[in-house]
């Protein structure tokens, strides 16, 4: 299982993403261009150039027609995937943290920072028509999050109806789009999350926390089916398409980095079965916390996204599909 390398990026990676058909790759870094790659060889297609600031989020339509990022330079940038060309941006008071498509396409998400008094907020835009025009359009929704703690991470709930957003207390919410009021909030994690990704049919929702544990949660009603725990503080955790797998990424806070040595294994993928909870695989190779993870939508590969800037594909080995756990 030799991974594919991918450098195109300087700084840290923030966040990687597959498109639906799998075959493209996006990634963002600390660096101000977000990369597409083709995720069969790892060549790189191209780079999103736009950006001042650190782009911390990423997202791209089911279509993979349009391509949005979110960036703390306060820009919120909607892109033609083909092309390269900004179509639309939106400018935000503070940096944006979060974007997400809805899985009509139709709609999309943002969240924003709380620094130099202004609060967190949520905002529903449309993205149906985006031209010259789209940054003065009104969102459809605002939600300010005021004496509540900022959102570090989104995904959109069922049917388009809900977003679920990550807060950085640990505490999980539910807003309805409808009357932009919130219908459910559960407080199972200790520490902020750092990122949540819906399963293939979006039934589960797996969580990553600083409080070095990942969770399961049904999607529609919140409630924490299972607890993944580890050592270290999970940056990004991601649920296999195709078996009961889960796969875990971390490791100690990237200024503690240089005090410890690379053998000692914190900075592995972890591998553990859905529902028994237990590890059962660990992949070295990054030199430092892993931040983002994805599996390819066919669940043979799987990508990584690291501090060390690398981004990295590996591919299962046919022992992975063998494995049975015994029960």
């Amino acid at each position: 299982m030799k991974p594919l390398m991918l450098h195109g990026h300087e700084r840290s990676i923030t966040q990687i993403k597959y498109n639906r058909d799998g075959d493209l790759l996006f990634s963002s870094a600390k660096d101000n261009h977000p990369c597409v790659w083709y995720s069969i060889n790892g060549e790189r297609l191209g780079t999103y150039e736009g950006h001042q600031g650190v782009v911390w989020a990423i997202d791209v339509d089911w279509e993979t027609k349009r391509f949005m990022s979110g960036a703390g330079d306060n820009m919120l940038m909607i892109w033609d995937v083909q092309t390269g060309k900004a179509l639309g941006k939106i400018e935000a008071k503070t940096s944006v943290r979060t974007c997400n498509f809805s899985y009509s396409g139709n709609m999309a998400l943002y969240s924003t920072d709380s620094t130099m008094g202004n609060p967190s907020e949520i905002f529903i835009i449309d993205v149906r028509t985006v031209d010259s025009s789209f940054s003065t359009n009104d969102p459809i929704l605002q939600i300010p999050l005021t004496n509540a703690p900022k959102a570090t991470s989104m995904v959109w709930g069922n049917l388009d109806e809900v977003v679920i957003s990550g807060h950085d207390n640990g505490d999980l919410a539910q807003w309805d789009l409808r009357t932009g009021k919130k219908i459910n909030l559960v407080s199972e994690h200790a520490k902020s999350i750092n990122d949540m990704q819906l399963s293939k049919d979006g039934g589960f929702l797996i969580t990553a926390s600083r409080d070095c544990t990942a969770k399961l949660f049904d999607a529609d009603t919140l409630e924490c089916l299972k607890t993944y725990k580890t050592e270290r503080p999970v940056n990004s955790a991601a649920i296999s398409p195709i078996l009961d797998h889960v796969v875990l990424g971390g490791g100690q806070d990237a200024m503690d980095v240089t005090t410890t040595s690379t053998r000692v294994g914190k900075f592995d993928a972890r591998f553990f079965h859905l529902v028994f909870e237990e590890e059962f695989g660990r992949v070295k190779g990054h030199f430092g916390p892993i931040n983002s993870l994805a599996f390819h939508p066919d669940g043979k590969t799987y990508a990584s996204g690291g501090e060390d800037g690398y981004v990295r594909l590996h591919q299962f080995d046919p022992s992975y599909f063998d494995f049975k756990f015994d029960y």
